[in-house]
């Protein structure tokens, strides 16, 4: 069985923790992770100042289809990912095609103004930005609803990160 792929979408302003620990725990799990710079230089400053160099830049991924797409939060990262025709095409490629869609604190309003985000999809986000959806969020730390995954706040970056390797490599791996 091939490794799965997932992609971590890096805007300048991105969340720290909910980057990084979504990274981790998937490498650690044995899936393929790639961090891709939304932007035009492979360095990409946090939200809290911490320089990370990306992989890759999304402008020379293509169009292919990965496993998964994770969009951490963070701001303006969660404005800058909006902003990127790049992500919104990825999130459409890959929403047509029933990949994985995984968003998490700020960055679930992407899936929304984007146009990805089905109705009756439930999701979570970081409460101040429910304004920004356009359903009501769950209050749980974590919402797994079909092709998507969400979370609430920087605190549930482990939990959303252990579910996202659960769907990409089973429970047993996720429990490991």
């Amino acid at each position: 069985m091939p490794m799965p792929v997932a992609v971590v979408f890096l805007a300048e302003g991105f969340e720290d923790i909910e980057a990084v620990t979504v990274i981790d725990v998937l490498r650690r799990g044995g899936v393929n992770t790639v961090t891709a710079s939304v932007g035009e230089s492979l360095d990409v400053d946090s939200a809290h100042g911490v320089t990370v160099r990306a992989d890759r830049l999304l402008s020379d991924l293509g169009d292919d289809l990965w496993d998964a797409l994770i969009l951490p939060g963070g701001m303006p990262g969660t404005a800058n990912l909006a902003k990127s025709p790049l992500v919104v095409d990825a999130l459409k490629r890959h929403a047509d095609n029933s990949r994985l869609i995984c968003a998490i604190c700020a960055a679930p309003t992407v899936l929304v103004s984007s146009g990805v985000l089905p109705s009756g999809v439930h999701v979570t986000c970081y409460p101040s930005c429910s304004v920004d959806l356009d359903r009501s969020p769950a209050g749980a730390p974590v919402v797994a609803d079909g092709n998507f995954i969400t979370g609430q706040a920087p605190g549930s970056a482990m939990l959303f990160a252990l579910v996202v390797l659960q769907h990409l490599m089973g429970r047993n791996v996720a429990a490991k």
